[in-house]
């Protein structure tokens, strides 16, 4: 075999493992390949992740009745940290930093110059000078051209922090049982550290689910000893497992959106009318116009002024029991003026729900005689359905329990 050839060859090999390498693996992936009963896996951000363990419809149930687990290690992480961090971060996302005080969480999002939202996702607060941004996309390269001229040291930790989330009315006696009572005390958005295995868990009040729920941080090397902790505590309170797909019912009955679901980032839109502003998918009340400058702050401050938002994201009921993901929306059964997002029979509020994304007017002035077109297979034939559909406030399942405080221990 000539060089040539054997060139050839060797491309041909490194092509076959490329394909055959399996997906990273989170710390977590032990337990959770010992659970899986079926073997449905996705790529989330590069990583093997369940979409179901055992049964998306009893692990929805074990969110709402009990308590879940489910692994969010894949979420990016960055550590932003120095004296300009605050200055930094108020500068790149919509809310004012400087009123998310030490050990509190906010939800928020960021823009590029022209208004157009990048991601969102959750800014810790873990220090003065010391934060932990979460979120769906990585953008270390952006956050560091971001950078230049502030004081700050940036820099990913999606690798070496493990995160679980522990959700459902039985989460917080789970906590307790494990040895955590003193999270009673954490409000919706608050933090505290423990003490774990000779070192220590970063614990939050916060969730993807809309319920009683805790997310969990704590370094690569003590994940196992954490997930075998709670596991043992939740055993007397119906502890489950899950997968996406369950997570994914219950963020839409909380009206989350998902980026690259329900709106595409900027950075990934191939469209330049498929990238949205903060006002176009409800995160208008993210944005602080009496704070400093903003990535964005004059492209959405002008598109409030002069009107031309293109579109509105609301929440609908849909009559009859069909999901209607990826559903068009249709005015008066015949103009087209939008699309369904997501959608799901819920439930826990009995009702057809779904998230979607309208032209305006329709949404915001016009909101009369909307209907959805659904193609239901039954008896392997696609029957067309016509479905009225109103738009309804977001959440569409409000639980009180979500904000107790101190949670109920039960």
């Amino acid at each position: 075999m000539n060089a040539m050839s054997k060139g050839a060859a060797e491309l041909r090999r490194a092509a076959r493992n490329h394909i055959l390498t399996p997906r990273l693996e989170t710390p977590f992936h032990p337990r959770l390949e010992a659970l899986s009963e079926v073997n449905d896996w996705y790529n989330w951000a590069g990583y093997k992740a369940p979409h179901s363990l055992f049964d998306p419809e009893l692990e929805y149930f074990a969110i709402r009745s009990t308590a879940a687990l489910f692994d969010i290690s894949p979420m990016v992480k960055y550590r932003i940290a120095g004296p300009d961090a605050e200055r930094y971060l108020n500068r790149l996302t919509l809310r004012d930093v400087r009123k998310l005080a030490v050990n509190r969480v906010h939800y928020t999002a960021w823009c590029d110059d022209h208004g157009h939202v990048l991601d969102d996702g959750t800014l810790f607060r873990l220090g003065d000078e010391e934060f932990r941004l979460c979120c769906q996309e990585r953008h270390l390269p952006w956050l560091l051209d971001s950078a230049i001229g502030f004081a700050v040291d940036i820099r990913e930790e999606t690798e070496e922090v493990a995160g679980v989330a522990l959700q459902g009315p039985t989460s917080f006696a789970v906590l307790a049982a494990a040895g955590f009572a003193e999270a009673a005390r954490l409000k919706p958005f608050d933090i505290a550290t423990f003490p774990h295995e000779g070192g220590t868990v970063t614990i939050s009040r916060t969730g993807f689910t809309g319920d009683l729920g805790y997310e969990l941080f704590v370094p690569r090397a003590l994940a196992l000893s954490l997930w075998d902790r709670l596991w043992q505590a939740g055993e007397l309170h119906g502890i489950r497992a899950i997968g996406y797909g369950a997570l994914n019912q219950t963020r839409i009955e909380a009206g989350f959106i998902v980026a690259n679901a329900d709106f595409v980032t900027a950075e990934g839109a191939l469209r330049a009318n498929r990238v949205r502003m903060p006002d176009e998918i409800g995160l208008d009340w993210l944005v602080d116009p009496d704070k400093p400058n903003f990535n964005g702050r004059k492209a959405v401050l002008e598109a409030r002024r002069r009107q031309t938002l293109k579109r509105i994201l609301v929440g609908l009921e849909i009559e009859g029991n069909v999901p209607a993901e990826h559903a068009i929306v249709y005015h008066r059964k015949k103009r087209e003026v939008g699309l369904v997002t997501a959608g799901i029979w819920s439930p826990t509020a009995k009702r057809n729900i779904a998230i979607a994304t309208l032209d305006r007017p329709y949404g915001s002035k016009i909101v009369d005689d909307l209907w959805v077109e659904i193609y239901a297979l039954r008896e392997l034939r696609y029957q067309k359905l016509m479905k009225r559909a109103k738009i309804v406030p977001r959440p569409f399942v409000k639980l009180a329990r979500r904000t107790a405080t101190p949670p109920a221990l039960k």
